[in-house]
């Protein structure tokens, strides 16, 4: 059986389950390989910046990690802004929602909130509040929020920087991704543990 065959959760069973699962797990080992391919959407997308999202990612990821950033946080620089393309004005949340079951709830917070700490630097072209990131200074990742935006992210426009190719981070996003999701995946319940 290559496919479930019910019409609705009424009619499924336990086999219709088990192959599921066994599809859902080998997608999930193949995320690596779909984040990247999605980081590669953002090549040629300017948006009049001096760099394309994707030069941008990689130098941030490059800089993080010339910086000493472990590697769970040079892949949060890598993939900080790949919600970019599908949702530019909430990308900060999609690229937190990649991350989340993977990394430390700290360094989620910081992708979650890395659009609104990275005003600091304009947001007084627009006529906001360029110090809107201080509502959040007794949080516990408001002190890495601001070294990423401030050393890393707002940094990395410049053409001639000598940024790593991906290449040399595709090890760190696998290793990254293949760990077991916070929470953990629902193992399917054997036939005599079923109701």
């Amino acid at each position: 059986m290559n496919q479930a065959r019910f019409r609705h959760f009424g009619e499924a069973q336990r086999d219709d389950w088990a192959l599921i699962d066994a599809r859902f797990r080998d997608y999930v080992e193949d995320a690596p390989r779909r984040v990247l391919a999605h980081l590669h959407n953002l090549a040629g997308d300017h948006h009049g910046y001096p760099v394309d999202r994707y030069e941008h990612c990689l130098q941030t990821a490059t800089r993080a990690l010339r910086d000493g950033a472990d590697e769970e946080m040079v892949v949060c620089a890598l993939l900080h802004d790949i919600g970019d393309d599908l949702a530019p004005a909430n990308h900060a949340e999609i690229a937190a929602a990649i991350l989340e079951p993977f990394v430390d709830p700290l360094n989620a917070w910081m992708i979650r909130h890395h659009e609104l700490f990275q005003g600091y630097h304009y947001r007084h072209f627009f006529g906001q509040d360029p110090h809107a990131r201080e509502q959040y200074r007794d949080h516990p990742a408001y002190e890495r929020t601001v070294r990423f935006c401030d050393h890393w992210d707002q940094a990395s426009f410049d053409p001639d920087y000598d940024t790593l190719p991906l290449e040399h981070f595709v090890p760190m996003v696998e290793r990254v991704f293949s760990r077991t999701p916070h929470g953990g995946l629902p193992e399917p319940l054997h036939e005599g543990a079923l109701r």
